[in-house]
């Protein structure tokens, strides 16, 4: 392995632990600008993915995993095994994955955001982290070129959203951001802005997904902002003919994203 040697921590009050295990909180991920990722595939994943991994820390009682050998033996990040405690005091979930790691958050070019045809996520203070890790997911199996998080939502890098992304998050630039300047500048590369409307006369089917599009999609109970909904140029609809009365905004985003995917690639 390219490490020199692994580092080994066996108590709680090490301060470096203290420093991995301040990442499970909000403030201290902002301020170091670092994030966690608990488990062998999320690891795994930022590895193949190339992402910024500076630290991965693996429980000296059961090793490092085999999935990972290969890939830390090319890899110039730290190596540290941990005792079973400091692996519980570090990691957000009831059982304490075998391996965690540190990773630096990305920066994200804006300008991939305005490409002629591209397809963007956006999301208007949707908070529920298994929804913004599903989408997450959908736009990266659909091919779209990124997804942003405006004000309001869960962070990006919570622990359980993170988890809920299942390494999608290493595939596609996400970023945070303002809606209030980023839809705007949008508008001015000639990027269309679409939100779902129960009023809307175009159904997600009958819709030009072709060009450069981004979808608009609101929190769970109430929608888009009125901020966000003075910027959508056109709207449509999911056609329902059950009785349910609605998807959630996981699902309703997979739809669009796979009908917008279709037109895109499929139609002969």
């Amino acid at each position: 392995m390219r490490n020199h040697r692994i580092l080994t921590l066996t108590s709680v009050q090490n301060e470096k632990v203290k420093a991995f295990a301040s990442l499970l909180e909000k403030k201290h991920r902002d301020r170091s600008g670092k994030f966690l990722i608990e488990g062998v595939h999320l690891v795994q994943e930022a590895l193949l993915a190339g992402a910024a991994v500076e630290t991965v820390v693996f429980d000296a009682e059961r090793g490092i995993p085999n999935e990972l050998e290969d890939l830390l033996a090319e890899s110039s990040c730290e190596l540290v095994e941990a005792s079973p405690s400091v692996m519980a005091k570090c990691t957000a979930t009831d059982t304490p994955p075998p391996v965690f790691g540190i990773v630096a958050k990305p920066d994200v070019d804006r300008q991939t955001l305005y490409g002629e045809d591209s397809l963007v996520v956006v999301l208007d203070g949707v908070r529920d982290p298994g929804n913004v890790g599903t989408i997450i997911r959908s736009a990266d199996a659909v091919g779209a070129d990124a997804v942003i998080l405006g004000r309001g939502c869960v962070d990006l890098y919570n622990p359980k959203t993170v988890r809920s992304t299942m390494g999608s998050l290493f595939h596609l630039p996400i970023m945070e951001g303002d809606l209030a300047e980023l839809l705007p500048e949008a508008k001015q590369h000639g990027i269309r802005l679409i939100g779902t409307s129960l009023q809307a006369s175009d159904t997600c089917y009958s819709y030009d997904w072709r060009g450069a599009a981004w979808l608009l999609l609101g929190n769970e109970s109430s929608g888009l902002s009125d901020q966000t909904l003075v910027q959508v140029d056109d709207s449509i609809i999911i056609p329902m003919h059950g009785r349910s009365e609605s998807l959630n905004v996981a699902m309703a985003a997979t739809v669009v994203l796979y009908e917008a995917l279709r037109q895109r690639r499929y139609l002969s």
